[in-house]
């Protein structure tokens, strides 16, 4: 993005601010005009000491002088003062206020973008936090450079220049050759440092994913004693990232030289010219201070440009990514205008395919139907695609080809989030959020009294636990354990209440006695609703009023668990395998005795 088109895209953003703005443009231009009393202060003063040195006057008749003088300086430098203050506040007002938006704006689409979004390798968490926090600082960077510190140097620059032609045209166009020089070699280190910006930019964002993926993987790591492998790993791109650094700064410091030594040559010339005047009698001596301090005022913004320069380079790196964020409008999730007031839940897919965005396809030609009401469990190896179908029902992705129905309408054409609101999904692994239990349950209805929250969590046998813990109800939910996190993600949909359920694995986490009482209180939550169920819990699915078995991505047999069983297909080798895995014969035979010897006692 070139440094127009940024401006362009944070207008929208400064926009509210237009009278900060201005207010601050009319202070950068008293503060400009105070700028230039002192050469006139200094030329005056140097002039009428020279004078009355020419007529033997001495410290008695200089006083005057020494007060007026001292009486100028110091009431522009309390003016100044308020001035600089009124400045720095205000543009950092308007630069905070446009950072905040910037990143509430930032936060609200990312929100709104559809999973696949997630799923893109440039968008992954550790990269999308530095695209944003970077870019929201650099672009904050351009608003305080702009408004604090580039507007400022060049209105004084500008109202400098304007004196030094005024005094003498000669001066003038010795101080205005200087900055196309510097300017063009400003813009040579800009376009050697572009490429290698947006490289570092890669590695930062490699360097922070890299960074969550160990936290993440903290346990697999150490569980394969992979700590030097990881480190070294790290250690290679802190290398790739250290080159990068060091050739950005080497640009930096050899263009910067030519900066500083085209500036002083300009400063040579002001004074060779200035004391050739002098000389030649065009010019009082004073003239000599008031055009170097002149042409200060011109060289400041040239003496701040290397730094702001830079700054605003990687402003314009950095608002690539972040702007790209902001644009990415065919991710935003699709939605509908029908409302689903009194749906019933009969899901339909006839004929859909899906491709994930990694390029994987999913499903092939899906045809099922989910009938409102019934519990229907979808069985199947791991990558069968079962997820797959429940991502579809709640509109995460939309099917690449076919037909998806809720009730006989285009699941497309419902509203996305009423949608949601009637849904309920429990999976095998579920977010808990910082924060307290209590919080993390009311998740399902951000409105519900205590009461409400205790009864949903004795609906998924987790009160009494909560309550042994030493601040109850208020205790951080990360603390707890797997088993414990899971009947939050259960007690949240049992207060949320909706009437349609789609469960994947909903205990997969919990213990034999856990998930017994966790099914008999879904049980109960099932009568009247719509369910779909995937688990590999027998238990879950034998009594499914309809069973489909998916296998790679396909739909291979369906029915009830009595006729599944005796087609002797995919369904009969998944249950026989589950069964062996449990060791159903001997756990049969300990039932049996068991029973046989409750009968010996009661003869």
């Amino acid at each position: 993005m070139s440094l127009w088109e940024i401006i362009r895209r944070l207008y929208p953003y400064v926009l509210p601010h237009r009278r900060l703005v201005l207010f601050t443009l009319l202070l950068t231009l008293v503060g400009s005009l105070a700028a230039q009393v002192n050469p006139f202060v200094l030329r005056y003063t140097v002039d009428t000491v020279q004078s009355m040195l020419d007529r033997n006057q001495g410290l008695r008749q200089g006083a005057d002088l020494l007060l007026l003088v001292s009486g100028l300086l110091l009431g522009k430098e309390i003016i100044n003062t308020f001035i600089q203050f009124g400045q720095k506040f205000y543009g950092e007002k308007i630069r905070i206020s446009v950072s905040s938006t910037l990143s509430q704006d930032a936060i609200h689409k990312i929100l709104n973008y559809e999973l696949g979004f997630y799923s893109d390798s440039g968008n992954q968490t550790g990269k999308l936090q530095t695209r944003v926090d970077r870019g929201v600082e650099s672009l904050m960077k351009l608003v305080q450079n702009f408004f604090i510190d580039i507007l400022p140097l060049f209105a004084n620059a500008i109202v400098a220049l304007v004196v030094m032609f005024t005094a003498n045209v000669y001066v003038g166009l010795v101080a205005v050759a200087v900055l196309p020089v510097y300017f063009w070699i400003s813009y040579r280190q800009a376009d050697k440092l572009n490429g290698t910006r947006r490289g570092l930019r890669s590695l930062r964002e490699l360097k922070s994913q890299g960074l969550v993926n160990i936290i993440d993987s903290a346990v697999v790591i150490k569980s394969f004693v992979r700590e030097t492998y990881e480190e070294e790993k790290q250690g290679q791109l802190q290398q790739n990232l250290q080159a990068a650094q060091l050739e950005t700064r080497k640009t930096n410091f050899l263009y910067d030289g030519l900066k500083t030594f085209v500036e002083q040559v300009g400063v040579v010339f002001i004074i060779i010219l200035t004391a050739y005047l002098v000389l030649g009698g065009q010019m009082s001596i004073g003239a000599i201070m008031f055009h170097i301090l002149l042409f200060n005022n011109v060289s400041a913004p040239i003496r701040q440009l290397h730094r702001i320069y830079d700054e605003m380079n990687e402003a314009l790196t950095y608002s690539e990514g972040f702007f790209d964020i902001l644009d990415a409008d065919d991710a935003v999730e699709k939605t509908g205008p029908l409302l689903p007031d009194g749906v019933q839940g009969t899901f339909d897919l006839c004929n859909v395919d899906f491709t994930y965005p990694s390029g994987i396809q999913a499903l092939h030609d899906v045809c099922l139907t989910i009938e409102a009401g019934k519990t229907t469990a979808l069985v199947g190896l791991s990558g069968a695609g079962k997820s797959t179908i429940i991502n579809l029902l709640c509109k995460f992705y939309a099917p690449g080809r076919g037909r998806l129905l809720l009730d006989g309408q285009p699941l497309a054409a419902y509203d996305t989030h009423a949608l949601r609101h009637r849904i309920g999904l429990v999976l095998q692994k579920n977010h808990i959020f910082k924060g307290t239990i209590e919080e993390n349950i009311r998740y399902g209805l951000m409105d519900a009294t205590l009461a409400q929250i205790e009864a949903a969590a004795r609906q998924a046998y987790l009160h009494d636990q909560i309550l042994e813990l030493p601040k109850g109800y208020q205790s951080d939910a990360q603390q707890l354990s797997g088993g414990q996190q899971q009947r939050i993600a259960i007690a949240r949909l049992f207060l949320k209440n909706p009437p349609i359920i789609f469960l994947d694995e909903p205990t997969a986490s919990l213990d034999a006695i856990a998930t017994e009482q966790i099914k008999n209180s879904l049980d109960a939550i099932k009568q009247g609703r719509t369910v779909v169920i995937i688990s590999h819990s027998l238990a879950q699915i034998v009594d499914a009023d309809c069973i489909y078995v998916m296998k790679q991505g396909r739909m291979v047999e369906s029915g009830t668990h009595e006729q599944l069983y005796e087609l002797r297909g995919t369904y009969r080798e998944i249950f026989d395998a589950s069964a062996r895995s449990l060791n159903i014969e001997k756990l049969a035979k300990v039932m049996v005795d068991d029973g046989d010897e409750v009968e010996d006692t009661a003869g």
